[in-house]
């Protein structure tokens, strides 16, 4: 029996994306007590709740940045 589809869009598809996008690796990041002390002002004061979504965030945005800007060139 097909499992029905939720508008449009089979429940199988979505099950194998949500099940692609999970994260699985874990990676560790030592902070010294100064940086540790900017991390937790700058989450105060902009209402951050989860230090590793700001640190993935940051990180990504950081990598996406470098790759667009230092793509490579045929000449």
């Amino acid at each position: 029996m097909a499992r029905k589809k939720n508008g449009g869009v089979d429940i199988r598809y979505q099950d194998k994306e949500k099940a692609a996008l999970k994260r699985t690796i874990r990676k560790s990041v030592f902070f010294n007590k100064r940086e540790l002390a900017a991390v937790d002002e700058y989450r105060r004061k902009f209402g951050t709740r989860s230090l590793s979504s700001l640190i993935r965030q940051a990180t990504m945005e950081h990598v996406l940045k470098e790759l667009d800007e230092n793509h490579p060139t045929l000449f």
